[in-house]
């Protein structure tokens, strides 16, 4: 067994990166180097060159599980949620060379691509879903990211209880994986407010807190040092590692 997906299960009681409730093991560092102190050595050995099992609709789990933080409540999210998501444009700018803004109708009139993959939770369970929707390669061929684009930073509309923001990271080598989707359906249906409509992101290479939902914003940078707690993602932040691949 992967040793990483070996640590997610045998620790979901203490890693609860899908949950917002925290554990004493999540305020232990001497914990959190243990786990991450790998993770670069996975990275430059495993990658995400290789592709993440498809499964057969059989499979599928049509009462998809609920993670991450609560979905957003506040005016702006309900009031796209009450247009079915009318003006809603996904903003792609940052370090490119094609700053641009893709409503719904424009994704959907780009290639669209299906994918039957499991999403595996640090907390130690999995689920296979199907997801639709759009490459993020196909808008990065769009926006023509720079020679100085290191990462794809994605910020999201979701936040804690703090207020403070859910986002994410992918390098460029796993922003152009064939299998990083925008995703806007899951099970032949539109993404519901729960599971992050209208986009949200999904990498099957990598654990399940890396699928960001409620994406309102891509940007390419090169760097992430200055955002939030500068550790390139929400769970991140506190304490959880970047390369999350399983």
């Amino acid at each position: 067994m992967n040793r990483k997906l070996f640590l997610a299960s045998t620790m979901s009681s203490a890693l609860v990166a899908c949950s917002p409730i925290g554990t004493a093991l999540n305020n232990n560092a001497e914990f959190h180097k243990l786990l991450s102190a790998p993770q670069g050595l996975d990275h430059a050995i495993i990658g995400t060159r290789g592709l993440a099992r498809e499964y057969r609709d059989a499979d599928v789990m049509r009462d998809f599980p609920l993670t991450g933080l609560p979905t957003p409540t506040d005016s702006s999210y309900a009031e796209l949620l009450a247009s079915h998501f009318a003006g809603y444009a996904l903003i792609v700018d940052g370090a490119v060379a094609n700053p641009q803004k893709f409503s719904l109708d424009r994704l959907a009139k780009m290639q669209r691509v299906a994918q039957i993959t499991r999403h595996d939770c640090v907390e130690g369970w999995s689920a296979v879903g199907k997801w639709a929707g759009v490459r993020l390669r196909d808008v990065l061929a769009v926006v023509r990211p720079l020679p100085t684009a290191r990462f794809a930073i994605f910020h999201c509309m979701d936040r804690d209880d703090q207020g403070t923001p859910y986002y994410e990271s992918l390098d460029m080598h796993e922003a152009m994986h064939p299998q990083a989707l925008l995703a806007t359906s899951l099970n032949d249906a539109p993404l519901t407010a729960d599971h992050g409509a209208p986009v949200r992101l999904k990498v099957p290479t990598q654990l399940g807190y890396k699928s960001a939902k409620w994406v309102a914003r891509i940007e390419f940078a090169a760097t992430f040092a200055s955002l939030y707690g500068g550790k390139g993602g929400y769970w991140e932040d506190q304490g959880y590692e970047w390369y999350a691949g399983i």
